[in-house]
């Protein structure tokens, strides 16, 4: 049976983005979300599909299903669905381990109703920002792993600290 994973950065006050993009850049989580995400698909909506940088676009390695709601939007290496729970039933029917469902803050809020898995990085810090994490029911979540670790952001330049958490639903 396929999981589905959100999989997200979120900083201590809720940011996720700043003018449709990661306010900080720790290598670090971004070779997390790879290692996870690689070989599995990935949903998210059109603008977080933009918002890759254009040589990571479409993510390599991944199926990139973005849902939109423009009939003429199709880039070159995409799934395109305009319904989430479309995008949902087809990587269930596909049989895939687990699918990632990678932002934004829209497909995320859907996503945390379906999904089995929550990865977190928790960057420990607030950070100014536009674009916030929807509520969280706290109550529906196990922790079952934590890694703590430091980084240097490499937009502001200072250490961060941070920590990936995985949890299930209870």
């Amino acid at each position: 049976m396929t999981k589905i994973a959100v999989i997200v950065a979120v900083a201590q006050n809720g940011v996720i983005g700043r003018k449709n993009d990661i306010p900080w850049r720790l290598s670090e989580d971004f070779q997390h979300f790879k290692e996870l995400t690689m070989g599995c698909p990935c949903i998210m909506g059109d603008v977080t599909f933009e918002s890759l940088p254009e040589k990571s676009r479409p993510l390599p390695g991944r199926e990139n299903i973005v849902l939109t709601f423009d009939k003429d939007y199709h880039p070159e290496g995409t799934t395109i669905f305009y319904a989430f729970e479309d995008a949902i039933d087809y990587v269930r029917e596909k049989g895939v381990e687990t699918a990632y469902i990678t932002g934004g803050s829209t497909i995320y809020k859907l996503g945390m109703a379906v999904a089995d898995i929550f990865e977190l990085t928790r960057i420990h810090k607030d950070i100014e920002g536009d674009i916030l994490y929807p509520e969280i029911n706290w109550d529906e979540w196990e922790l079952v792993k934590q890694v703590d670790q430091q980084g240097i952001d490499r937009i502001s330049g200072e250490t961060l600290a941070f920590s990936f958490l995985t949890y299930h639903r209870k």
